[in-house]
């Protein structure tokens, strides 16, 4: 690319060429090297901490167009046209700075500089003071100032020192209670705290660790995982820290619930179940003799019978009982087992027709089972192979032994119908329409002086035409 033709390109690109007066060809970033002859012109970039290599060119001004192209180039030319930073403030600016925007610049007698997170350093002389301030467990340099009390406003600019100022001005936390205190607190807001003999501090919820300025440690166990609610300076006052929790009011609420009845014995269960009118039932397959109830031969087991049953689809317990007896009076309560009862009460199915069984009946009810050419030889009749009854009559009547006794069901459904039909209330009969018979529609030979009527009768009965013969006078 000639001379003309890069500059050209440059225009069109709308970058800028930059110039400088250190270099041998007039460009930065592009060097002249004596040792190629086609291409003497090399550009570079400093990239990473390293001259990166960006091609040998024809022309001095190729060369700086390739680098005026890079990232570095064009944030350099975007720095250079960027306002000026302003100068460094005076400390007399900085404090009315501060003041201006409400910010307090935070003394410290241990800075060798007089302010909080602002350090000094020989280095460099124009700007010697740094502010620093600690970012998630590190320590951030916020830059370098001229004055002390600039690094200082620079500081007390950053969230983290606004977040410490505010905890600063927040009103002191109240003084720890004292024992005393803290029953007359509970009393007052209707509390209990919860006592435990097993408990070093003679409290539920609430532990002792030694060697802290609040020794007491009031935890409680939530989502099965064990949360510490703080630390106090008395046990009490841990306390009824604890006593405000939902699980202290739900423990609380379950002791002065009155106590669950003792266990029944079997001559009691089975006492109860009588006076109930209930049913115990047994099972020979139940290792406790009762249907629905297992024994759980684990040891020191003081309930070990469990009740169970499939509700919804789902296995559901019932409870747990010392004896079997108490358990089978659980189960007998259940609808499960209501219903089982019900049905073991209930008359005996008839058993399944012989075909000259059904044949006799359907004869003896003047019904005819009506034959068809299919697997099982009657109509409304289907053969499912498998089942101890194979025979399916239509309309879902049920499945039956024999092809007889499935056609005598079908054949009742029939006769049925129609006269439930027939018993229903019919809709009044409309008004016939009458008209005369063309002379051409008259049938032959009939009688002088007659002649032929049509009747129409209109929907919802059938569209025939009736007939009727008039004498005219």
């Amino acid at each position: 690319m000639t001379e003309e033709e890069a500059l050209h390109q440059t225009e069109t690109e709308g970058l800028t060429l930059l110039r400088s007066e250190s270099s041998n060809t007039g460009y930065k970033g592009v060097s002249f090297n004596s040792k190629n002859k086609t291409r003497p012109y090399q550009s570079e970039v400093k990239r990473g901490g390293k001259s990166v290599g960006l091609g040998f060119f024809e022309t001095a001004e190729e060369a700086a167009l390739n680098y005026a192209r890079t990232p570095e180039a064009q944030a350099a030319v975007a720095a250079a046209a960027a306002p000026p930073a302003p100068p460094p403030m005076t400390a007399e600016e900085a404090l009315r700075q501060a003041e201006a925007e409400g910010l307090t610049l935070l003394r410290s007698e241990s800075s060798s500089t007089g302010y909080k997170g602002v350090s000094w350093h020989k280095r460099p002389e124009a700007t010697p003071y740094q502010a620093e301030v600690r970012c998630g467990g590190k320590k951030v340099t916020l830059g370098t100032f001229a004055t002390a009390e600039e690094a200082a406003l620079a500081y007390a600019r950053s969230p983290e020192v606004q977040a410490d100022v505010v905890a600063a001005a927040a009103p002191p936390a109240p003084p720890p209670m004292t024992a005393e205190e803290a029953l007359r607190q509970a009393d007052a807001e209707g509390l209990t705290l919860v006592r435990s003999e097993s408990s070093s501090t003679g409290y539920k919820g609430v532990s002792f660790s030694s060697g802290r300025p609040k020794p007491y440690e009031a935890q409680v166990r939530r989502r099965g995982k064990q949360l510490t609610l703080g630390y106090f300076a008395t046990a009490e006052e841990a306390a009824l820290t604890y006593a405000r929790t939902p699980e202290a009011r739900e423990a609380v609420a379950a002791a002065a619930a009155p106590p669950a009845p003792p266990p029944m014995t079997a001559e009691e269960a089975v006492a109860q179940a009588e006076a109930e009118e209930l049913t115990l039932l047994l099972s020979a397959s139940s290792n406790s003799g009762f249907k629905s109830v297992s024994f759980d031969s684990k040891p020191n087991l003081t309930k070990p019978y469990l009740v169970k049953v499939r509700r919804g689809g789902k296995q559901l317990t019932l409870g747990h009982f010392t004896t079997a007896e108490e358990a089978a009076l659980c189960f007998a309560r259940s609808p499960e087992a209501q219903a089982a009862v019900a049905a073991a009460a209930a008359p005996p199915a008839p058993p399944p027709m012989t075909a000259e069984m059904a044949l006799r009946q359907a004869e003896a009810e003047g019904l005819t089972l009506l034959r068809a050419e299919n697997t099982t030889g009657f109509k409304g009749v289907g053969f499912k192979s498998g089942r101890f009854k194979p025979y399916q009559a239509q309309f879902g009547l049920g499945q039956f032994a024999t092809a007889e006794e499935a056609a005598l069901v079908v054949a009742r459904k029939l006769v049925a119908q129609p006269l439930a039909q027939a018993a229903a209330p019919q809709p009044p009969a409309a008004a016939s329409k009458k008209r005369k018979v063309k002379s051409e529609e008259q049938p032959p030979d009939m009688p002088e002086g007659a002649r032929v009527k049509l009747e129409e009768q209109p929907p919802p009965m059938p569209n025939d035409t009736v007939v009727k013969v008039e004498f005219e006078s």
